[in-house]
């Protein structure tokens, strides 16, 4: 499938999708957006992939925010089906059954850091720069940061980017836990790689299962969540990888994980 805005590169299982409108720092237009929905759904559905990575074309920008000459024109009730594309875009990835890899080459600003904290985890260029800067146009944040922001970082650390519309360089973004490393940004997709290869060696249906006990996990109390963690627990015993797994442990050797 062939994309406007995006480029779709599928290899030993991991999928690489790259926001390519690099004239445009790779900003999220409607176009881009619905692509992006198109295409996670397209590598939801694909046995042949294990793990996303997501990434931005060129040196300069992972994506540099939503498109501000295309919000620009729009009027309050098409801002809102827009935030609400954005919205459902950034709970598609945060759902995904597929571990997202943010692979955060250059400015992750606006949208484009909603974009990067919805993926399971943030690997950052040593050039990255990151920030929530739409007090400086007069608006909020619309994609999901005032809430996913501050349960990442804390609330005191999230309001005060969100409050000032401060950039944070990638070093910063490490200290305060908003990305998980950081690498040389030759070396960053290489990174993301690696990462994803090692990720696909483990029992699939455990990092599926995983996946869905965090995520859904979070948004529950404490209680609640340990309880559905201890479901999620019992039902990893229903297959075959946890007694591969487990034999393979005992017999001293690799594990031969098939997903079932």
């Amino acid at each position: 499938m062939s994309y406007n805005n995006l480029i779709l590169e599928i290899e030993s299982g991991i999928a690489i999708v790259t926001i390519n409108r690099p004239k445009a720092l790779n900003a999220l237009n409607k176009e881009t957006l619905e692509e992006l929905m198109s295409c996670l759904q397209t590598l939801k559905d694909s046995d042949e992939v294990g793990v996303v990575i997501l990434t931005g074309s060129g040196e300069k920008a992972f994506v540099a925010g939503a498109d501000i000459s295309f919000m620009r024109k729009l009027s309050p009730l098409e801002v809102r089906t827009f935030a609400g594309l954005g919205h459902e875009c950034m709970d598609t990835i945060e759902k995904l059954s597929k571990p997202v890899i943010a692979a955060i080459n250059g400015f992750a600003l606006g949208g484009g850091c909603e974009l990067a904290i919805s993926c399971d985890i943030r690997l950052a260029s040593d050039n990255a720069k990151f920030g929530q800067p739409e007090v400086n146009l007069g608006i909020l944040p619309g994609f999901g940061g005032t809430q996913r922001l501050p349960r990442l970082i804390g609330r005191g650390r999230a309001s005060e980017l969100i409050f000032t519309g401060d950039m944070i360089d990638a070093q910063e973004a490490y200290r305060i836990g908003l990305v998980n490393r950081v690498f040389p940004q030759g070396e960053l997709l290489a990174a993301g790689r690696e990462m994803a290869k090692k990720i696909m060696s483990r029992g699939p249906i455990a990092v599926r299962l995983s996946k869905d006990a965090i995520i859904n996990g979070m948004e529950m109390d404490l209680a609640r969540a340990c309880a559905y963690e201890v479901d999620q627990f019992a039902l990893s015993f229903t297959s075959d990888d946890q007694k591969e797994g487990m034999d393979a442990f005992l017999q001293k050797r690799p594990a031969v994980f098939q997903g079932k």
